[in-house]
């Protein structure tokens, strides 16, 4: 009864009927048992790295809904819009501070060809998308129609380029066409276009995926490919970003071998080298598990999972140090999240799934993980936006809500561009059957334009709430004001029926006295602290 108490302060009626069963349940497990502990020294005094506000990028591909209806509806339609660019799913992702959206593929960059998303859309070719369900593709959303997202977002766009099927030609005209101010065919038709100057282009992506959807290429090959591409990707004078960022398909998951090729063969050619790796709860492709019908046992297993990137990035990175020590090229995990089975009465091959409280969890874990390696990894691009994979927004027609992953994303984005502040953390273990995890997982930065602290937590179990106490050096905050994110139930999720099912709520439970942090971490929760 002590615990509910002290869970009541910070928590809704809805999110409270949850912890009291999780904490009868604990109660039951364990009579007289002492709530689970952890401590952690906060050391606003070492600061480190400089957190990248990329780390918190975005992708959108021409996949299922994320393009047509979740971003384009066209000038004429119904639902509010700008250009055809739809308004409320613009003002949702501009209150991310989004850094920087990447486009237009995934497997699609390779099959598709710019010239054909350009001019009177009317006259514009019809295509098949052969990955994402065979649907045609009117190609209505193009660069223009990109760039003007972007704009209208505030992200800056990152272009991934087609190495599969295009040639270096067409390569070197689609920069050219964006970037270049000069009075040449290529600039004057993008004014012929509607756009006079030329747009800011700092992110190109040479290839996606190359070794597979993208040309099931060796890393030897590609690497000469990359060189090869990558002379023609020029710095236009014109470009408001002067230098183009140039960056490398890498490896899927644990292939080191295709990071050590490409750092060895092509490293002083690239700016930047990508990861792709995805979190599967079942660990098998062909049965990736429900999104929303799942036992604490996938519960683990997905947090389980998604931990694993820690340990992708901390090889990859060792591997690149060998040829980089100074860091120059950063690590790019640009797509990234969890896949389940499409839901149920859907095209298979639209990816469209719904988002719960576990996609949260895991959302909040993965930017900890690459906020502690802030010193290699320069940008990570969740898959996807909208509708799509572990999506921060989904649409029905005209209708619209945010996800449980959007919240974290809103919740953390006060780290964007902070100074990472080293965490010293003694956790309790998440233990189910013979497979363990860390309890509880914790983040620091301080801000650029002020002496705000933000330390976000993660308490991954489901059923225990979690006391911390953390010790503050360097810093003596008068007050800690918060948001928590919970829900009653695992599964957790917002529908069209009910968009406000999980949501933050405020955190009124941190007490500081002295040098010292008190709270306590609420069951399935995370938690964002701002220290003053």
């Amino acid at each position: 009864m002590k615990t509910f108490k002290i869970l009541s302060m910070f928590v809704g009626l809805g999110t409270l009927i949850g912890l009291f069963a999780a904490t009868a349940l604990a109660d039951d497990a364990a009579p007289g048992a002492e709530k689970p502990s952890a401590t952690i020294t906060l050391h606003a005094d070492q600061p480190g790295a400089v957190v990248n506000r990329n780390i918190y990028g975005h992708f959108s591909e021409h996949l299922g809904r994320c393009i047509y209806e979740g971003i384009w509806v066209g000038e004429d339609s119904p639902i509010p819009n700008t250009r055809g660019i739809r308004n409320d799913v613009v003002a949702a992702l501009k209150a991310l501070n989004i850094p920087v959206l990447r486009w237009p593929g995934g497997c699609f960059a390779d099959e598709y060809h710019w010239k054909d998303g350009i001019g009177p859309r009317e006259k514009r070719p019809k295509i098949i998308n052969t990955h994402w369900g065979q649907v045609v593709e009117n190609n209505h959303f193009g660069t223009h129609e990109f760039m003007d997202f972007c704009e209208q977002i505030g992200a800056e766009p990152y272009v991934c380029g087609n190495v599969g099927s295009g040639s270096v030609e067409e390569m070197m005209q689609w920069v050219e066409y964006m970037t270049s101010d000069a009075d040449s065919p290529l600039a004057n038709l993008r004014r012929q276009n509607g756009r006079e100057k030329p747009w800011k282009l700092r992110y190109f992506g040479v290839g996606n995926e190359s070794w597979g959807c993208g040309g099931t290429m060796t890393p030897e090959y590609y690497s000469d490919q990359f060189r090869r591409y990558n002379t023609f990707v020029k710095d236009y004078p014109g470009n408001p970003a002067k230098n183009i960022y140039r960056i490398a398909c890498g490896a899927s998951d644990a292939n080191y071998n295709w990071t050590e090729v490409l750092i060895n063969k092509a490293g002083k050619q690239m700016n930047g080298l990508s990861l792709h790796y995805y979190t599967i709860s079942t660990g098998n492709w062909k049965q990736k598990g429900s999104a929303t019908e799942f036992d604490e046992a996938r519960w683990h297993a997905t947090l389980r999972r998604t931990l694993e990137m820690d340990n992708l990035i901390a090889k990859h990175s060792e591997i690149m140090d060998k040829y980089d020590p100074q860091k120059r090229v950063g690590l790019l995990v640009d797509e990234r999240g969890t896949w389940y089975d499409v839901e149920p009465g859907a095209n298979p091959g639209f990816l469209y799934q719904q988002n719960t409280l576990r996609d949260a969890m895991v959302a909040a874990l993965n930017l900890h993980i690459f906020q502690r390696h802030a010193d290699r990894v320069a940008m990570t691009n969740i898959a996807q936006m909208i509708n799509v994979l572990q999506a921060m927004i989904l649409t029905d027609k005209e209708k619209m809500l945010l996800t449980p992953t959007y919240h974290v994303f809103e919740m953390l984005k006060s780290h964007q561009g902070g100074t990472l502040l080293p965490v010293e953390l003694k956790t309790p273990d998440y233990t189910l059957g013979s497979n363990t995890i860390p309890a509880v997982s914790a983040s620091a930065t301080r801000e650029a334009k002020s002496s705000a602290v933000h330390l976000s937590l993660v308490n991954t179990n489901p059923r225990e709430p979690v006391a911390i106490e953390c010790k503050l050096v360097g810093i003596e905050p008068k007050t800690a004001a918060g948001r928590v994110l919970t829900a009653p139930e695992m599964n957790a999720h917002n529908t069209f029926d009910a968009p406000s099912a999980v949501h933050p709520e405020a955190f009124t439970g941190a007490e500081i006295e002295g040098e010292t942090l008190s709270l306590t971490l609420p069951p399935k929760s995370v938690v964002i602290l701002d220290l003053r």
